[in-house]
């Protein structure tokens, strides 16, 4: 069969997923501290997107009838006027005239110390001490030996020998060191198992000479944690009292004294929505602190009768990344606002009352609502988070599926959740509820049959023991 060449026309579909479009999808996604990156990084980078400095006048509804007529055209005009200013005025539910000043952030961050001064970590703090101690220049290089080889949480991570090894040193000095080290502040640091830290603690507080304290610490520590107390009430022939007294001490005990530095810095949430109170009525707000208001150059007019026709296609292929962008920033405060605005009118009981009172939900239920697609929903409300009055919560929190009720109705797992961990803190802690009892109060006030299989997931979920591991003897 011989090989020919031939020509054939055929139609097909094709999803292309451009660059605009990607951008677009991107910001959706990003966080109110990660779009604050983008758009100081997108200010670097494009020579044609400047911030303005002036204050822009409220735009009319005549003005802003027509900008939705000419939203989807690239001309210089429509994009110098689309500046992020009215981008924020358009999506408020209080107009820019009623200062929003007035309704105050409910968390404004942290403080100026919290801000810009360093968390000390472990290794500078025990450094500080042991340069202020009275140790030979000799053992403070076998002190820094030791602290080099801690652990987060303050336990040493390696033998005596290699110490002596690594600091030139023979084992009976670098036991002299650490027991030093180990009485720096947090006192117990530097120890090697659990029951020499909690020793080491013991002693400075000169609880060291009562051998029954001392027994519990070194033999007994996993009764204590499974709180198997008749075996030691018999053993070292006590009242339960005087056993309690030696539980109040040993829970005095730091077991990871190292833990408090070794927790990195802590992450400060920026809510990306307010949502405030006002009687029945709920005022949505979207977060514009220290987003600047972006808007195209004049050096494009200025520059692109002069330039070469290479020059030319970059200034275009500029000009157009900046309006992309523009629009961008405008689309996706648009989706957030009709989002945040869809979850009002679903969870409004939540809003209303708190946690207890919050509806199942799922993103079809929204998309739905506000004609998108599921997966845009999924998006906009990934890391974001939203002030309500009742505490800062991730928008994805709203949405929890659904137990169904004796009437017909149905709840959201988030509500059963509220109610247990309710139930167990009003409880007896001598008589604590088993997961069957919580399961019948559960029946008894949301009306809800729930099995104690899922009593048990739902608290495992919400960090809480069992009912046998609660229990207070004394």
């Amino acid at each position: 069969m011989a090989l020919e060449l031939r020509q054939q026309l055929k139609l097909t579909q094709q999803l292309i997923m451009t660059p605009q479009l990607q951008q677009a999808i991107r910001l959706l996604q990003l966080s109110h501290l990660e779009l604050l990156e983008t758009v100081q990084h997108e200010l670097q980078e494009n020579p044609f997107l400047e911030e303005s400095l002036e204050e822009t006048p409220q735009t009319t509804e005549e003005q802003r009838a027509g900008r939705e007529e000419d939203r989807d055209a690239f001309t210089d005009e429509a994009a110098r006027n689309a500046d992020w200013e009215d981008y924020l005025g358009e999506f408020s539910s209080t107009s820019r005239q009623s200062s929003v000043r007035e309704y105050e952030s409910l968390e404004d961050g942290a403080g100026f110390e919290a801000r810009f001064s360093n968390k000390p970590t472990l290794e500078g703090h025990l450094g500080w001490q042991l340069r202020l101690s009275r140790l030979t220049e000799k053992e403070k290089n076998i002190g820094e030996s030791i602290i080099g080889n801690l652990g987060s949480t303050g336990y040493l991570q390696t033998s005596v020998e290699e110490l002596a090894v690594q600091s030139g040193s023979d084992s009976a000095e670098v036991e002299k060191v650490l027991k030093a080290v180990q009485r720096f502040d947090p006192v117990g640091v530097a120890a090697r198992t659990p029951q020499e830290c909690l020793l080491v603690q013991l002693e400075v507080m000169n609880y060291q000479r009562d051998p029954i304290l001392v027994s519990l610490v070194t033999e007994h520590l996993e009764d204590l944690e499974a709180k198997r107390y008749k075996p030691l009430l018999r053993k070292f022939k006590l009242a339960p009292d005087d056993l309690k007294e030696y539980l109040d001490i040993i829970r005095s005990l730091d077991p990871m004294p190292g833990a408090g530095f070794g927790g990195g810095e802590p992450a400060y949430v920026s809510p990306d929505v307010f949502v405030y109170r006002m009687e029945d009525e709920f005022i949505i707000v979207l977060n514009d602190d220290d987003l600047p208001k972006l808007q195209l150059s004049s050096l494009y007019e200025a520059g692109l009768p002069s330039a070469k026709e290479a020059d030319k296609e970059y200034f275009q292929e500029k000009m157009r990344a900046a309006s992309w962008l523009i629009k961008s920033l405008f689309q996706r405060q648009r989706t957030l606002y009709k989002v945040m605005e869809s979850i009002v009118r679903f969870q409004k009981n939540f809003f209303l009352n708190g946690v207890s009172y919050l509806k199942p939900l799922i993103l079809k239920d929204i998309a739905e609502d506000i004609n998108m697609h599921e997966s845009t929903v999924s998006r906009i409300t990934s890391n974001k988070y939203a002030a309500t009055p009742f505490g800062i919560f991730e928008l994805k929190f709203f949405f929890n599926s659904a137990l169904s009720v004796d009437d017909g109705g149905e709840v959201g797992s988030e509500s059963v959740k509220a109610l247990i961990k309710q139930c167990i803190a009003s409880e007896n802690p001598k008589e604590p509820l088993s997961d069957e009892q919580i399961g019948d109060l559960l029946k008894e006030e949301l009306k809800v049959n729930i099995a104690r299989r899922t009593v048990a997931k739902y608290r495992t979920a919400l960090g809480v023991a069992s009912s046998s591991k609660r229990k207070a003897f004394f």
